[in-house]
């Protein structure tokens, strides 16, 4: 775990390309900005090479997409790949929909992902495990979430986040859990779309070691979110989101280090 990648980060302030949801949109881009990144954020696919050549990575959300977004997702990603960006896919709600399923399927052929972040429901669809997903939610399902990790890493080549409780992250062989957080995340919409685009500004910065840009990221996220729930000691989802802000601008390395919980 390197948690040095934060210090390096905030003295880079690499530029962190998105297309977001638009329910989260702000979130995404202020949590970009405080962990230290900049965010940029395009709608218009003529743009799309300039935007690219810019950035430092590529953040590539499937929470409200049209058709005409599915085209724009398409170039960019296959641009990143061009450009040797890494690609950072948040693949959201397709173990509810099965249109969305297929459409992330689709670009997963077209373009090479460096990270994909999801829940259980949504990992599990990717990996072709049965499972109840609803909504956005990852809904409850049996199996091994290291296996479906695992599995989903090896069949798009790629690492893969499993967000939860707990975090698990594989590149298809190795696995690392990451256990800090809070319940609060639950309570906050724009969390996962939050968590994602860090991971593309932590793998800015990690000289192409996506599995351990992956790790770091949660690790900072969890483990400031749960130092905010501390501080609250209630279940407070507005004034977490408030505060979720500022601790990601100001957590140290030595705040994480004191209470990370990996294995």
């Amino acid at each position: 775990m390197k948690l040095s990648l934060l210090t390096k980060l905030r003295q880079q302030n690499p530029i962190v390309l998105n297309i977001s949801n638009f329910v989260t949109v702000q979130d995404v881009a202020n949590g970009i900005n405080a962990i230290g990144g900049s965010p940029i954020m395009s709608e218009e696919i003529a743009e799309t090479e300039a935007m690219v050549q810019m950035s430092r990575a590529v953040a590539l959300n499937l929470g409200a997409f049209t058709e005409a977004q599915v085209a724009h997702i398409r170039k960019m990603g296959r641009l990143a790949n061009e450009y040797g960006k890494p690609v950072i896919l948040d693949p959201v709600a397709v173990g509810a929909v099965k249109y969305r399923l297929e459409v992330a399927q689709r670009l997963l052929t077209d373009f090479q992902v460096s990270v994909i972040r999801g829940n259980a429901g949504e990992i599990a669809a990717l990996a072709e495990v049965d499972w109840a997903a609803k909504g956005i939610d990852a809904g409850e399902g049996s199996g091994d979430l290291v296996e479906i990790a695992k599995a989903a890493a090896s069949r798009y080549h790629c690492v893969v986040i499993l967000s939860g409780p707990t975090d698990v992250i594989s590149d298809g062989k190795n696995v690392v859990k990451v256990e800090n957080g809070t319940p609060l995340f639950q309570l906050h919409v724009g969390s996962g779309d939050m968590l994602s685009s860090i991971v593309g500004v932590f793998d800015a910065v990690a000289d192409g070691d996506d599995f351990e840009a992956a790790q770091t990221a949660c690790l900072v996220f969890a483990a400031s979110g749960q130092l905010v729930a501390e501080e609250l000691g209630a279940e407070l989802p507005g004034t977490f989101s408030m505060k979720l802000m500022d601790k990601l601008h100001l957590v140290t390395e030595a705040d994480i280090e004191k209470i990370a919980k990996f294995k």
